[in-house]
């Protein structure tokens, strides 16, 4: 679905989404295509259906996103990773 589609079939809810098409420019993640996992009246719910979806799968491309939002943009930072502290 498209961002546009998924506000108004989810006014004023938080969605738990997976990106179908995505791509970056400039450091910023933009979403041609989503895929809804679920939706949610409260952002605590989505964030945790996130985590376990997550945990579960890593390599794929979930976001909680509130539908307010007109336009989807993710800026895009580095993973600097762990640093292992020297003795």
């Amino acid at each position: 679905m498209k961002w546009e589609q998924i506000r108004e079939h989810y006014p004023e809810q938080w969605v738990l989404v997976q990106a179908v098409s995505a791509y970056s420019k400039n450091s910023i993640r933009r979403f041609e295509e989503l895929s809804v996992i679920a939706n949610f009246p409260e952002s605590t719910l989505a964030w945790k259906a996130y985590k376990k979806l997550h945990l579960a799968d890593p390599t794929q491309e979930y976001y909680v996103f509130h539908t307010d939002h007109e336009i989807l943009e993710v800026k895009e930072q580095k993973f600097i990773g762990i640093r292992k502290q020297l003795q």
